[in-house]
């Protein structure tokens, strides 16, 4: 089970960034009870497959699989319309690991920050730069706002 957290950035985070890499992904399916997604970060590509969210956004099913670059290349191309590209910034902020995406294309100015934790429950404190929390609404899932970014119709773009 994935358990998140996420939020809108309302302000500067960067100097805080300790890794970034650059993602690319499409969806084979959008179906909210079987997403299947395709990722190329930078050097690795993976095959993802998440159930549907809890009531309250918090937490679903997640199962991911290491595949090849070549592979994930073709599998792009059958992805629907529309991909996600971003850059993943790593930050480091009070004992947790934040994700801090800042999305290209159509969505860009768009920043989230996902804190993925061990239990419902975890205590944690939020950095300075995090702003609205947004867990739960679907208007913030990668798989919607991929539709929010087809800007390449019926192909996904080359990693």
């Amino acid at each position: 089970m994935e358990i998140e957290h996420k939020f809108l950035v309302s302000s500067l985070f960067k100097h805080l960034a300790t890794g970034v890499k650059h993602i690319v992904q499409g969806y084979l399916s959008d179906d909210p009870s079987r997403i299947v997604r395709i990722r190329v970060t930078d050097d690795k590509a993976f095959i993802t497959i998440k159930g549907e969210s809890t009531d309250d956004g918090l937490s679903r099913y997640e199962w991911e699989k290491q595949i090849g670059i070549d592979e994930a290349t073709q599998l792009l191309n059958l992805c629907l319309p529309g991909t996600i590209d971003k850059h993943r910034y790593i930050v480091p902020w009070k004992g947790h690991e934040w994700e801090v995406d800042e999305f290209h294309g159509a969505l860009e100015g768009l920043t989230l920050a996902e804190l993925e934790v061990p239990t419902a429950d975890t205590d944690f404190e939020l950095p300075p730069f995090v702003g609205e929390e947004v867990t739960g609404n679907p208007r913030y899932y990668n798989s919607r706002l991929r539709k929010e970014n087809c800007s390449t119709p019926g192909r996904a773009a080359n990693p």
